[in-house]
């Protein structure tokens, strides 16, 4: 989210914000800083609250990016919500999906750990693919610094996956995209 706020006040990313929403209080004082309104939502998985949530985006927005979002949204808020949803996956999915991918990528000895960007739908983790990164990685990496490396790469499939949407390069066929180049 710092990384989209940072982006956002340097011109660097050309798209309104007109809230930030997070089941994390702590987020409050980031949105401070960038004088966007703020909305804490005590969602939790055995209360998502998307009634809440809903009340709030009605009307405001074109789509919806979650950062850092640990929750699954219903498929009673995709139906009412209807509008894009991008989320990023903190692994390179579809290879690791759901909690802990990188404890499943040390688990595996892959040489290679990932993030992923993509349009949230009824399926966990299965969303058209908008955007991708890897790094490599060796025997000597702890699950510490897959998470450490893995940070990184979310920054920057996130951002390449809301540059992509914003600028109208990313289309959606068959729970596939197309990716337009500039």
């Amino acid at each position: 989210m710092a990384e989209i706020l940072y982006l956002w006040k340097t011109g660097e990313l050309n798209l309104n914000i007109p809230f930030i929403i997070s089941n994390f209080s702590a987020h409050q004082e980031l949105a401070e800083q960038y004088k966007i309104p703020f909305y804490f939502i005590n969602a939790t998985k055995n209360d998502r609250q998307e009634d809440a949530i809903l009340k709030i985006i009605d009307g405001k927005t074109d789509f919806l990016i979650l950062a850092r979002y640990m929750l699954v949204l219903s498929p009673q808020f995709l139906n009412a919500y209807k509008k894009d949803i991008i989320n990023v996956h903190h692994g390179f999915l579809p290879s690791f999906k759901g909690m802990n991918p990188y404890k499943q990528a040390l688990d595996r000895g892959v040489k290679i750990i990932g993030a992923t960007s993509h349009f949230v739908t009824e399926g966990l983790d299965e969303g058209p693919i908008i955007a991708q990164a890897v790094e490599p990685i060796s025997h000597k990496d702890d699950l510490k610094n897959l998470i450490r490396k893995g940070k990184n790469l979310e920054k920057k499939v996130l951002i390449e996956a809301i540059h992509n949407y914003i600028d109208y390069r990313v289309m959606q066929y068959n729970n596939k995209t197309i990716i337009f180049s500039i």
